[in-house]
């Protein structure tokens, strides 16, 4: 039992029974022979937490971009400031061996450009960005936050498990009003994967921030040399690095020369190798961040007197991020059942639903047929129709916004991808898979099986840069291996990792330079920094996803049957017969039956125990649809909390997963809005809150205004373009329910 207390962190605080009862007996002169006093509190690790280091960070500005001492960065920019975060990444000192802060340096930048629009005309350092104060308002400085940086690891006990946490806690801290934001990382990226949203807007608002990769991150195993990425960044041997090793494929050597004899120069990669599925300890994992953020807050201003001056009784602990990390921290909020965490912001959340019974999406005034599908279901059935679908009339605004324009560039150098996109077509239609004569009418039917499978019109011209830019060979490549916990030398679907010659896909060996820079400049995935999908049963050898000729068409359409085979891997069909797999097929049953375990492993709950929760999601998201997400979740979470749900849905028109994408893709930047700038309202919603009782605002549409203007060169981002969430939204905006549907307005 609890009861509220008024003292610091505001409206809303818990203190346990004990508590008040010891205070209770101490006015009244003593206990008698009540109960005794409990032990004086100690501060202790976690469980299962090794603390690497601490180190002090004095904000001072890097007079030259090698500088490798602490001295030289800050919490947030890594000594970078505001300026140099618009520019081109810091260089090494020597690129063959970075330091550990040159390497931290570098992934500031890296992950900050990857999060959010860096150009002043879309919004950076006006409307979000270091320099901004607590308001929202320029401080005219570089945006430079001192303080010390907490660095940990958390293990289960098997040595296996290596999750990396870093606590920032800056000398700005309020300690009369205590606060905590936990960020677990976006994507599959390292620890400092949500430096640009959750620890932005803590350490702007004087609060700690959690950092965790929650067991994805930067664990690049070059199985050719056997040399990894350490915690800190840098590489050695797998010997070398032995337990500091980010991670390191659990194989004998044995194994791991068999399979470089067989597949020379490939890479284990930790989110998709681990064989630990550390999806389905996002929410744990961000869990274990917390405690260790109140461990680094209390070694901080503990005093001998006053050991543990900061607790869950006293300290607003708000879990937000964006995207996985938006996952993550609803996870932890539906097992946080001792009140650790206060109230919850998810911006695009990857919400793992587990069934679709019970509760309903309908869109202006119309059901939704298909929504609340897995990453793993929409992911795999995308990657086989979206390229096809990509040609579709409806599809296309023009070579600006068409992936077959900004890949088929000389930086790139993928050749000849429209004829690859209607070959997908071609193959489609001779295995049944679409309907129509013409490359016209089978795109048009690929878009159409699209749109029935939960995407919606608003995501037509989005499957061509997404799917371009590889989401759906990447992600199909490695989702299924992490749930399946397959080991890289089970090479599930002839599928593998490496570099590759950008100009025929062939397998290269990996630069040492990229290699040594991996932890700066991959994001987990294999996005080609420096690994990328290799499809090895493609006709004449090994290629990348976009050279892939399948066996069975003998058509360079960018490996449909690697797609096909993972696709089944996720539904235990053959989706081109329609027949279970057996012992015999490929995939098997047996590694069908790992992967869907595994998927069940990682899906929700929907019971956020009548937390405060704002969940934001942009409209034209095409990686992580509204129907099968947001929308899915709110409407799940009302069905299983009912009227004790206290979540806030803000639905934001013209916003799409990739903020980061706008200044890179032609015409992203005349279509789209930041829907950062909605992650960060929703967090000042969610602490003015927790710490002053102000109401959240209501479930609504937020009808932002596209830039427009010229491809390339769309006018600044203003005001007007991004209008606030309301407190009193119009009724043609409000989003309420019927029952258990969520009703979402045009």
């Amino acid at each position: 039992m609890r009861i509220r207390d008024s003292r610091a962190g505001g409206i809303g605080r818990i203190l346990p029974l004990w508590t008040v009862v010891a205070a209770s007996l101490a006015a009244c002169g003593g206990g008698g022979d009540g109960p005794s006093a409990p032990p004086p509190p100690v501060n202790a690790l976690p469980a299962g937490v090794l603390q690497q280091s601490v180190t002090t960070f004095p904000a001072t500005t890097a007079t030259t971009t090698t500088a490798t001492e602490a001295a030289t960065q800050d919490l947030l920019t890594g000594g970078l400031g505001m300026d140099a975060l618009k520019g081109a990444a810091p260089a090494f000192a020597d690129p063959n061996h970075p330091t550990a802060l040159e390497l931290r340096r570098a992934a500031l930048h890296s992950n900050y450009r990857g999060l959010v629009d860096f150009s002043v005309a879309g919004g950076f350092g006006t409307f979000y960005g270091p320099n901004l104060d607590a308001s929202g308002a320029d401080t005219g400085g570089q945006g430079l936050f001192p303080g010390r940086e907490y660095l940990a690891t958390l293990d289960d006990g098997t040595g296996r498990k290596q999750v990396v946490m870093a606590v920032q806690v800056p000398d700005s801290f309020d300690t009369a009003h205590p606060c905590i934001v936990l960020g677990p990382s976006s994507g599959s990226r390292g620890v400092y994967g949500a430096i640009a949203s959750s620890a932005e807007w803590a350490l702007r608002h004087d609060c700690a921030v959690a950092l965790t990769d929650a067991g994805k991150g930067i664990g690049l195993h070059d199985l050719g040399d056997d040399t990894v990425n350490r915690i800190d960044g840098t590489r050695a041997t797998r010997t070398e690095a032995g337990a500091l090793a980010q991670f390191a494929a659990d194989i004998a050597e044995s194994a791991r020369a068999a399979f470089n004899a067989l597949l020379p120069n490939r890479f284990a990669l930790k989110h998709a190798h681990s064989q630990q599925n550390p999806e389905k300890d996002w929410g744990s994992d961000t869990l274990a961040a917390a405690r260790y953020a109140f461990f680094a807050l209390n070694d901080r201003f503990g005093t001998a007197d006053n050991p543990v001056p900061f607790t869950p009784d006293n300290t607003i602990v708000i879990a937000g991020s964006v995207s996985n990390g938006g996952a993550a921290v609803l996870r932890a909020a539906e097992l946080d059942t001792t009140g650790l965490i206060d109230g919850v912001v998810a911006g695009e959340p990857v919400t793992e639903m587990p069934t679709t019974a019970g509760y309903g999406v309908a869109f202006n005034g119309a059901p939704v047929s298909s929504f609340g599908r897995t990453l793993a279901d929409y992911t795999t059935y995308g990657n086989i129709y979206q390229p096809c679908a990509a040609l579709a009339a409806d599809a296309s605004l023009g070579a600006e916004v068409s992936f077959f324009n900004f890949l088929n560039n000389p930086l790139l150098a993928f050749q000849g991808l429209p004829a690859k996109a209607e070959a997908r077509c071609t193959s489609l239609a001779a295995k049944g898979l679409v309907s129509g004569a013409t490359t016209a009418e089978r795109a048009a039917d690929a878009l159409a099986r699209l749109r029935a499978y939960g995407w919606t019109t608003e995501h037509d011209t989005m499957h061509n840069s997404y799917w371009g830019a590889g989401n759906g060979p990447i992600l199909s490549a490695m989702y299924p291996v992490a749930y399946g916990r397959f080991s890289v030398v089970d090479n599930v679907c002839g599928t593998s990792f490496a570099a590759v010659n950008p100009l025929d896909g062939t397998v290269v060996p990996a630069s040492a330079v990229n290699k040594a820079s991996s932890f700066a400049t991959a994001n987990g995935t294999a996005n080609g920094s420096p690994v990328t999908p290799v499809y090895d049963d493609s006709q004449g050898g090994p290629r990348a996803w976009q050279f892939a000729v399948s066996t069975s068409t003998g058509s360079a359409d960018f490996g449909l049957d690697t797609a096909l085979c993972q696709r089944a891997l996720v539904t235990g069909v053959d989706p081109v017969t329609g027949g279970l797999l057996t012992a015999s097929t490929r995939p098997t049953a047996a590694q069908s039956a790992a992967v869907r375990s595994g998927i069940a492993e990682v899906t929700v709950s929907g019971d956020l125990h009548a937390k405060p929760t704002i969940v934001v999601a942009g409209r034209s998201d095409a990686l992580v649809p509204v129907n099968h997400n947001a929308r899915a979740y709110a409407a799940f979470n009302r069905a299983i909390e009912g009227s004790a749900s206290r979540l806030s849905y803000i639905e934001v028109t013209n916003g799409q997963h990739f903020d980061g994408f706008i200044p890179l893709f032609s015409g992203y930047d005349t279509r789209f809005i930041p829907l950062h700038v909605y992650f960060n309202e929703a967090m000042d919603r969610m602490f003015a809150h927790l710490r002053n009782g102000a109401p959240l605002p209501p479930s609504q549409v937020v009808r932002t205004t596209p830039r427009g203007g010229t491809p390339g060169a769309a006018p600044a981002l203003a005001a007007a373009n991004i209008p606030p969430i309301s407190a009193d939204p119009a009724a043609g905006d409000r989003i309420g329910f019927t029952g258990t549907t969520l009703n979402v307005p045009q």
